[in-house]
């Protein structure tokens, strides 16, 4: 088994993995840095990295604590839509200052998404003011966060 992958002419050998493992731990890690531990220039990774970014395989951004944002309440909702309002009930969506993650899914829920609210009295009031006045959105179901428990930024 061969330490390539990719798809088409852009194909990713072990270094190009390295790279992008180092920045999924460390987004701020140094170049020269990750380039003393493979044993190579930091101008090849900086190269490296440039052409990871161009391709889209690599974006680094901030990720900011939602709890130390003032958002101490997060909860999934799932979505039932009208039939074939699906993409547009996503699309409005999107505009919503609290949700943080959407997506269109198969099974009992047309939708998913994730929000992030100051607290239960302003969840309420993006569920109820908001939410319920999306057109095209039949039914909810919200899911609290207790406890995250694993969260990984593939």
């Amino acid at each position: 088994m061969n330490n390539i992958i990719g798809i088409g002419a852009e194909r990713l050998d072990k270094i190009d993995l390295y790279i992008i493992q180092a920045m999924r731990e460390d987004g701020r890690e140094a170049f020269a840095q990750i380039a003393e531990k493979l044993n190579v220039s930091p101008g090849m990774i900086r190269q490296r990295y440039n052409r990871l970014v161009k391709l889209g395989y690599l974006k680094v951004v901030a990720v900011t604590n939602p709890l130390m944002m003032g958002k101490r309440t997060m909860a999934m909702i799932g979505i039932r839509t009208d039939g074939r309002r699906m993409l547009e009930v996503a699309n409005k969506l999107i505009k919503f200052d609290e949700v943080v993650y959407i997506v269109v899914v198969s099974g009992r829920y047309d939708i998913m998404v994730e929000v992030f609210c100051s607290d239960h009295e302003d969840l309420l009031n993006f569920m109820t003011e908001k939410l319920a006045k999306v057109e095209g959105v039949r039914e909810t179901e919200s899911f609290m966060h207790l406890k995250i428990v694993k969260e990984i930024y593939f």
